[in-house]
């Protein structure tokens, strides 16, 4: 399947799917600590960035890694500035500074490997910031200069991470606050 017939399947969807590689594939559904974190993220970056030329944008945003795919949903992205779009119906953003992906069983690996690959050729991306869903943990990669990925760690609720991409801070005690690990 070309980029282009995938963007116009995509666009007629019900459901969300990811383009990679020439195949969709079928984006899966989420528990209750995924989407209380996502919101959590959401709001809180939101509140941050209230007063500057800054966007936060929810998993319902494309991202396109390149003109030519993959495309691809993360669970929160941002950035500062003015969003570049592929195209005039603006569903499918280019520039992300940060991208967030919560982890889960399922989508850890991938979330890690593959998926974070293919960010990594995003020339606008400055962070990549993975969180986990069963547990308070959080693994923020942030591109130095001289292209490499500097990984920073956090997994006390009283620890944070600054964004700096988006020049904000996260605070895991805020993150996690009514998220149930337990039944994760």
């Amino acid at each position: 399947m070309t980029p282009e017939q995938y963007l116009e399947i995509e666009r007629a969807a019900e459901f969300r799917s990811e383009y990679y590689n020439g195949q969709m594939f079928a984006r899966e559904g989420a528990n209750e600590a995924h989407n209380l974190l996502a919101a959590s993220l959401i709001s809180g970056l939101s509140q941050q960035l209230r007063s500057r030329p800054c966007l936060v944008l929810p998993s319902l945003m494309r991202i396109g890694v390149s003109p030519r795919g993959p495309y691809v949903y993360a669970d929160v992205s941002a950035l500062c500035g003015k969003p570049r779009f592929l195209d005039d119906q603006t569903d499918t953003l280019l520039n992300p500074g940060l991208i967030v992906e919560i982890l889960s069983r399922a989508t850890e690996a991938y979330d890690r490997g593959r998926k974070f690959e293919s960010y990594k050729s995003i020339e606008s991306l400055r962070e990549y910031l993975l969180v986990a869903s069963d547990r308070i943990h959080a693994d923020l990669y942030t591109r130095q200069a001289d292209g490499r990925w500097l990984l920073t760690s956090a997994d006390k609720p009283e620890d944070s991470l600054s964004l700096e991409s988006v020049g904000a801070e996260l605070n895991l005690a805020d993150l996690y606050d009514k998220v149930n690990l337990s039944a994760a």
